[in-house]
């Protein structure tokens, strides 16, 4: 699961990203963890994993992933080139979703590009970067299949027609997302790329002390059909160079409940329309295993392994709290509690799943 940050100069943006990089050494092996200059791998915050670990004797703990990819502050004619430009936002063409992050503090001592704190007036000049970037990369790729769509193959032309529909909507404001995906050619989207096809999670970075996403960010974020969250991207830098106990104590000081960097990675995981099934054995690794919302048994066990997939029989399934209060699966299983289940059956967020091959 890959996620990029954008924002202009100055949004927190990289403050968030330092925080997300640095806060996890105190949890675990890699939680928050750099693995290039500009990508921050975190852990999803789950409870669930460590009662099922406890529950059947699991040898370690290992919970989903997300990567955070960081490019630099975008600015209004990015796509034209100012700034660093489209290098950087085609960096991100690759990502699952988009985490938009938009000043909301009053901090005087943090300059912003425009000389004024507006969040919607930033909100719609990085979207419209977004736009522009996106009509130009539509336009190229439509020329290139309205050549090949010569040859009469109908996914071509089904994809030469969505790509018609895609650059007239950016044309006027609206995003790739807003165009219908042809049944002909599923792959469209993929072939494409484009930045406004992505999910979005506007990440309001609000003063010390607020925990809520501020009404005109909540607003657009509601019309836009994006995701919102709270976080004081400075805040959350302090904290994480923190250990956890002091960190929790900051955080009362400040009158902040929870972690704002674990509502930011929940929101987008949640985003992301993904839910967690869980696999764990006596001596052996509890995985947390992101699933998309819908997905089967076997395509679960895909996830696992492609050989586990091919090879699939059955899948012993239950839930998480279910087996945490019978105690372990042999006691589940005399409860009759332990299902079977068929390559067909839909995974429930929180499943704790065997796959038997």
């Amino acid at each position: 699961m890959k996620v990029g940050i954008v924002g202009l100069p100055n949004a927190g943006k990289s403050t968030l990203f330092n925080a997300l990089t640095k806060g996890g050494a105190q949890t675990g092996d890699y939680p928050f963890t750099t693995i290039e200059p500009n990508v921050a791998v975190t852990q999803v915050p789950d409870e669930r994993l460590e009662r099922v670990a406890e529950t059947v004797g699991s040898s370690e703990l290992v919970p989903a992933t997300i990567s955070f990819h960081d490019i630099a502050g975008l600015v209004k004619g990015a796509s034209e080139g100012e700034g660093l430009g489209n290098k950087f936002l085609a960096s991100i063409r690759e990502t699952d979703a988009i985490c938009h992050v938009v000043r909301c503090h009053a901090d005087s001592g943090v300059p912003h590009p425009d000389g004024r704190v507006d969040p919607l007036a930033d909100l719609e000049t990085v979207e419209t970067e977004l736009l522009l970037s996106d009509y130009e990369q539509a336009e190229r790729r439509l020329e290139r299949v309205t050549k090949q769509a010569k040859s009469g193959d109908a996914e071509t032309i089904a994809e030469r027609d969505w790509l018609e529909a895609v650059v007239e909507a950016i044309a006027a404001g609206r995003p790739a997302r807003s165009v219908p995906v042809p049944e002909a050619a599923p792959d469209a989207p993929r072939k494409l790329q484009a930045l406004t096809s992505k999910p979005i999670l506007c990440v309001a970075n609000v003063d010390e002390g607020d925990a809520e996403v501020t009404e005109a960010v909540a607003s657009h974020a509601a019309a836009v059909g994006a995701g919102a969250v709270a976080v004081s991207a400075r805040i959350e830098g302090e904290l994480a160079e923190l250990d956890p106990a002091e960190a929790e104590e900051m955080r009362e000081s400040y009158g902040v409940e929870g972690s704002g960097l674990a509502r930011l990675v929940r929101a987008a995981y949640d985003l992301l329309e993904l839910i967690t099934f869980f696999t764990a054995g006596e001596g052996k690794e509890a995985v947390a295993r992101p699933l998309a919302r819908g997905s089967t048994a076997w395509e679960a066990a895909g996830t696992i392994h492609t050989e586990i997939q091919d090879a699939f029989v059955k899948a012993e399934a239950i839930g998480w709290e279910e087996l945490v209060e019978c105690g372990g699966y042999a006691p589940a299983r005399d409860r009759g509690l332990l299902r079977i289940e068929g390559r067909d059956y839909v995974v429930r967020d929180g499943d704790v799943i065997t796959i038997r091959v």
